[in-house]
Formats: C-alpha cells, structure tokens, sequence
C-alpha cells in the first residue's frame, strides 16, 4: 500500500474561480486541472495501489483570487465542506488538510476550530506566503499558538510570490519560484524562532523542500554567525531542518532523492504525487529507480505517514 500526502482536489467554485483568473490573465490552463473529480482522483489511486490520499489545494493563485478578505474567508470554508465531504463519502481513502485563509488572524482561529472539531481535518494546508508576508511574520503567531496547542500537522504548498512573478527568464514561474517559495517559508519560520517555540507543531513540506537540500549547508554557515542563533536553533540549524517532513512530488528523480536523503532521515520523508499535476505512477516508477533498499521505500511510501497521520491511517490499514 501506498499513502499520498500531496494530492490536490478543487471545490466546483474554486476551479471555476481559478480558470476565470487565469483567463482574465491570458495564462494556459492546466489540461489536468480543468478535467479533475473525485472520481478520477479514486481512479487515479486505485490504478496505482494508493490506499490513501491526503486532500489539499494547489495554493496558486491563493484563495482570494484577488476578491478581497472576505472571499478569502468563504473560499476556505466552501473547499473544506467540499474536501469533508469527499472523506465522508469514499470511507478510507482520503483524509484531508484543511486551508485556512490566514489574510484574517480571527477568521482564521474560527476555521481552525471549525476544521479539527467539525470537519474532522487531519491538519491545515497552508501556502508558504501570504501576499507580501511568509509565515514566520508576527502577524501569524496566534494562529501557530493554537495550532500547537492541539498538536496540529501543519503542510504547507508553494506558490509564486507576487514580487517574483514577472521575472521573466524563459521559464514558466512554477519551475524556478515555486520550489525556491519553499525553501523562503522555511527559512521564515527558522529565523524567526516559530520552529523551535512551537515544538508540538509537525510540519510537512512540499517538494523534498524545495532548494533546502541544496542550500542547506549554506544556510547552516551563515546563519551559525548570528547572535541570536540559541533561540531559533538551539540544538544547531541543520538539526531544527531534520525535525521537518518532506513529501517526494515532483522530486523523486534520483539526483533529487540522493540530496534529500542525504540531508534528512529517512524517516522523515513521505510520498506525495502532485496529483493531478502529475500522474502518479511516474511518481512511484521514480521513486522506485532511485536506488532504496525495500525496507527504505516501504517507510517512504507507508509507514513514515501512518506515524504521521496516526487516526486516519491507522483506520485504513486496520
């Protein structure tokens, strides 16, 4: 059996308010995006042995879709009565983390309450930026605070930050800023000491965690200088980045894997697909071909989930 930590869904109104705002931007739709349903979702894993699919959304452009706070606000509570109700009708195979709108601390704090209590969520999906802000920002501390207070699994996803989305050097945004968006979110929440506060938080990020593997060591030197580093790193830099979760989508190609499990243990990797983004048997051929033992790839693709996911799995392996 395999668990998908990263696999995408899209409420009717979101989808639809995503390919407005795209159309109104001239920009390509993804063919995979514009066709998505649970059903194809079901398909998807039943054809490659999936026995669980964690739902999030693709946090690009971000929940508002420039509509203002309030949308914001609906948006978040119409994808997680649709992602619920997936969980509600196909039993066992799918578990769910909540999005929270974040661009209002007090809405926020009423839709985490109303995910875990209500909805049942397995965690919150957040987005690596917020407009102008990353998620080591003060403005975000009650939301960590209450996240931590009930021990929450925190997953973020990428998008392409507003200052950086012009940048134009021959490639899509996606392929340049999406996986450096991640490492950004990670280094936001280091320095500004949220990791090593707020302890009972697991996190999980996206995309082997985007440059980090590369960047790490670089990281580790520089930020070893500073004054402050006892009170975001005290146990060492590179330490606070092996106590994180990394999923495997769209980095499960050898070179990426040798990077990643060279840096972090291994049990703190977890399959994702990137579903419907990318089919999910080319994500498992990849992993598979980069060289784990069987041991290894059974912790990447099960076991290292079920820990981390505990109630969810747990019903499903039972």
């Amino acid at each position: 059996m395999i668990i998908d930590t990263h696999h995408h869904f899209y409420a009717p109104v979101y989808q639809n308010a995503w390919l407005d705002w795209e159309d109104a931007r001239r920009l390509p739709h993804y063919p995979s995006q514009r066709s998505w349903s649970p059903a194809k979702s079901v398909e998807e894993m039943d054809e490659n042995n999936i026995s669980l699919a964690v739902l999030s959304l693709a946090s690009t452009p971000g929940l508002w879709f420039d509509s203002g706070r309030q949308a914001a606000i609906n948006m978040a509570r119409i994808c997680n009565e649709y992602g619920a109700a997936m969980v509600r009708d196909h039993p066992g195979r799918f578990g769910l983390f909540a999005a929270l709108p974040m661009v209002d601390i007090d809405a926020t704090l009423t839709e985490v309450e109303y995910a875990f209590d209500v909805l049942k969520a397995d965690g919150v999906g957040l987005q690596t930026n917020y407009g102008d802000r990353w998620p080591g920002d003060p403005a975000f501390r009650p939301v960590f605070e209450e996240l931590n207070r009930r021990k929450a699994l925190v997953y973020f996803h990428p998008l392409v930050p507003t200052c950086c989305a012009n940048i134009n050097i021959g490639a899509f945004p996606a392929v340049i800023e999406v996986p450096h968006d991640t490492s950004r979110a990670i280094v936001s929440l280091l320095l500004s000491g949220t990791f090593a506060q707020y302890r009972n938080i697991r996190w999980l990020f996206s995309h082997g965690g985007g440059t980090v593997p590369v960047l790490a060591a670089r990281m580790e030197y520089f930020f070893n200088l500073r004054p402050d580093k006892q009170s975001f790193a005290p146990d060492g830099v590179m330490r606070e980045l092996q106590r994180l979760y990394y999923d495997t989508a769209n980095a499960a190609g050898s070179a990426s894997m040798a990077a990643i499990s060279k840096l972090f243990p291994i049990s703190q990797i977890v399959f994702g697909s990137d579903f419907p983004y990318l089919p999910i048997d080319a994500q498992i051929d990849q992993l598979e071909s980069a060289g784990f033992s069987s041991e290894q790839l059974q912790a990447i693709e099960f076991k290292n989930a079920t820990a981390l996911l505990n109630k969810t799995v747990s019903g499903v392996a039972g």
